[in-house]
């Protein structure tokens, strides 16, 4: 049988992992439909389908799940020992890619990094955001940041942040007009500023404790965010209620801007850690942006 052009073969990989042409073709750094055949030709060479197209979503075969399953480890592999030259190098150089949501990187991420990143002109890092839980396995991330306690045992899970408390804040002229909640309880009579959860869909709940006695509440409000810092403005719109960790409030808290309430309703909690597959060897470069960032 005829060699194959690995080319091919890992534009396949990109595509079943990606679960679209349009994603990968920007990955790869050409068009999709210059993609599109690439793949139908191997599928004409290999006799077999691949990928099952519909004009929603592209998935693979059991043929194509077999393939991708047998060549994406190897491809990572890779990818990892090409990374791990760079050590020999005379500066660390390579790609370091993080899942977290945008208030720890502006609050944390950046402000470790930022050093690093002068130091090493070589060393590129791509942040995504996301609020919900990616798969950093499947999507290929280096590493993702969570809240402690959401992590899964499998990880190697490092302290990047200290601990954090939640806040449930308004403006003066709010509390003035509405009045101040006693209570969690009372929330569900103010407007209050939600927060919905790319993961699951659904708003996120209220969470509360008080000597030892949770008490969590389904809040109602106008508006509806799946992002943090529209929320701190709607806040300062005197817009309603907001509830995040207080350190997103923390200069207007400040400045008289807002308010805080039920702040003994408001226990501390674990912070951010990073986490990343606890088989992965870090490249030398993702050794020092774990270094950097370690608490």
């Amino acid at each position: 049988m005829a060699r194959r052009n690995l080319n091919e073969l890992q534009y396949f990989v990109t595509v079943a992992r990606e679960g679209s042409f349009t994603k990968a073709a920007a990955q790869l750094g050409i068009t999709p439909s210059a993609l599109s055949q690439v793949i139908s030709a191997l599928e004409a060479q290999l006799g077999i389908r691949l990928l099952n197209r519909t004009t929603r979503s592209v998935r693979p075969t059991d043929a194509g799940e077999r393939l991708m399953n047998s060549l994406g480890s190897r491809f990572d592999e890779i990818d990892h020992e090409l990374e791990m030259l760079s050590a020999l190098r005379d500066k660390p150089a390579g790609t370091v890619r993080i899942t977290c949501a945008d208030f720890i990187l502006q609050q944390t991420l950046l402000p470790k990094l930022t050093p690093l990143l002068q130091q090493y002109p070589d060393i590129q890092i791509e942040f995504d955001v996301y609020y919900g839980f990616r798969d950093i396995v499947a999507e290929r991330f280096d590493a993702g940041i969570r809240l402690g306690g959401t992590i899964d045992k499998d990880m190697v899970a490092i302290p990047i942040s200290a601990g954090l408390r939640m806040a449930a804040v308004a403006t003066p002229d709010y509390f003035h007009k509405h009045g101040e909640p006693a209570t969690p309880k009372d929330l569900m009579q103010h407007n209050c500023i939600n927060i919905r959860f790319p993961t699951h869909g659904g708003l996120y709940v209220w969470e509360f404790e008080k000597n030892g006695v949770p008490q969590n509440v389904h809040v109602t409000g106008q508006l509806v965010f799946n992002s943090t810092p529209h929320i701190v403005q709607a806040a300062l719109q005197g817009l309603g209620i907001a509830f995040l960790p207080e350190d997103e409030f923390a200069p207007y808290l400040a400045q008289g801007l807002l308010q805080r309430t039920l702040t003994d309703w408001c226990q501390p909690f674990d912070g951010f850690y990073l986490y990343y597959p606890s088989r992965k060897q870090p490249s030398p470069a993702f050794s020092m942006v774990i270094d950097a960032l370690r608490l």
